[in-house]
C-alpha cells in the first residue's frame, strides 16, 4: 500500500500559478520536481508566451489526474483497511471492553466505594447496545437499510410525487415578464437561442421551486444583457484561471491527503505499507494477550 506522497505530483513549469501549491510532506516528486523543466524549456524556446502557457496547464492538468488517482488509490485502501481491522479485532475489542465492565463491576461490589461503582456504572454503559437504528435515524433506515423515501433523496428518484408548490402571484409576473423576454423563439440566430433556451432553463427551475429573489436577479441578468466580446477574458486569462483553478484544486486534494494519513486507520497503515494483513495479526496477538490478562484477573476477583 502507498500513500498518496509516493505517486507523481505535478511538474514544476515555468511562468504559471500551479507551481505554487503546496506538495504533501515528503512526496517523491519532491525530487523530481524539475525533472522535465529542462527539456520544456528547450522544446518550447521559440514558441510564443501563449503556447507555453498551454503546454504549463496541459502538464499541471496531467498532474493533477495523478494526484487524484493517488489520493483516492489511497482513500480506497484505508478504507478496506478500515473494514478488516474491524471484522477481525472488533470482537476482541468488545470481549476487552465487557471483560473491563465485569472487573469494575466485581471491584464495586467487594468495595462498595462510591467511586467505585461510578467507575462499574462508566464501564457498563460503554458496552451496552447501541439504540436501534430506527431511534438513531430517525424513519431514514431500519436495520435492513434505507427506507425507500431516504433512498430516493439520495439517488434523485422520486417515490413520493413531489409537493407541489403554489407560486405567489408576483412569482407568475415574474414569471411571465421573463418568458415573454427571453423566449427562445425571439432569437435571430442559432447563437443566441441556445444562450436564450439556457436562460429559460434556469427561469423555470426558480419558478417550479417559487424562488422570487432568484427569478428577480434574473430578471436583473436579463437586463444587463450578454457579456460583450471585448469584455470576455482572453485566452491567455482562461488559461491563467484555469491553472488557478487546479492550484485549489491540488490544495483541496492535500488536505484530503493529510487526514487520511493522519487518521488512526492511516497511521497504522504506514507502520507496515507492504504487509497490512502481518499488522493485523500483531494487533490481535496483542489482544488475545490482554483477553487472557483480563480474564485471568475477573477470575482471581470473583474466585475470592
Amino acid at each position: 500500500m502507498t500513500t498518496p506522497e509516493a505517486e507523481p505530483t505535478s511538474p514544476e513549469t515555468p511562468e504559471q500559478p500551479y507551481e505554487a501549491a503546496e506538495q504533501p510532506h515528503g512526496t517523491a516528486a519532491d525530487g523530481q520536481a524539475g525533472a522535465g523543466t529542462g527539456a520544456d524549456a528547450g522544446d518550447g524556446a521559440g514558441a510564443r508566451p501563449e503556447e507555453r502557457l498551454e503546454k504549463a496547464v496541459r502538464a499541471a492538468e496531467q498532474a493533477l489526474i495523478e494526484y487524484e488517482i493517488a489520493v483516492e488509490t489511497f482513500r480506497v485502501e484505508v478504507e478496506n483497511f478500515s473494514r478488516l481491522h474491524h471484522q477481525k479485532l472488533g470482537p476482541m475489542y468488545s470481549r476487552l471492553d465487557e471483560l473491563d465492565a465485569l472487573i469494575a463491576e466485581a471491584v464495586a461490589a467487594r468495595s462498595g466505594d462510591p467511586e467505585d461503582l461510578r467507575k462499574a456504572d462508566e464501564a457498563r454503559a460503554r458496552v451496552l447496545p447501541m439504540p436501534a437504528v430506527e431511534e438513531l435515524f430517525h424513519g431514514w433506515m431500519d436495520g435492513d437499510g434505507l427506507f425507500p423515501e431516504a433512498a430516493a433523496m439520495l439517488t434523485e428518484q422520486s417515490v413520493r410525487p413531489p409537493q407541489r408548490v403554489r407560486p405567489s402571484d408576483e412569482v407568475r409576473k415574474l414569471y411571465r415578464e421573463l418568458v415573454r423576454k427571453a423566449h427562445p423563439d425571439l432569437a435571430q440566430d442559432e447563437k443566441e437561442r441556445g444562450r436564450r433556451d439556457e436562460f429559460i432553463t434556469r427561469v423555470n427551475a426558480a419558478y417550479g421551486r417559487g424562488d422570487e429573489a432568484l427569478l428577480r436577479e434574473l430578471l436583473t441578468e436579463w437586463a444587463a444583457g450578454p457579456v460583450p466580446e471585448e469584455l470576455r477574458p482572453t485566452p491567455s486569462e482562461e488559461l491563467y484561471a484555469r491553472l488557478e483553478w487546479l492550484a485549489r484544486r491540488k490544495e483541496l486534494l492535500s488536505v484530503v491527503a493529510r487526514e487520511l494519513e493522519e487518521s488512526a486507520i492511516g497511521s497504522m497503515l504506514k507502520l507496515a505499507p507492504d504487509d497490512p494483513d502481518r499488522l493485523l495479526e500483531e494487533i490481535a496477538e496483542q489482544l488475545l494477550a490482554q483477553v487472557a490478562e483480563r480474564e485471568a484477573e475477573l477470575e482471581r476477583l470473583t474466585a475470592a
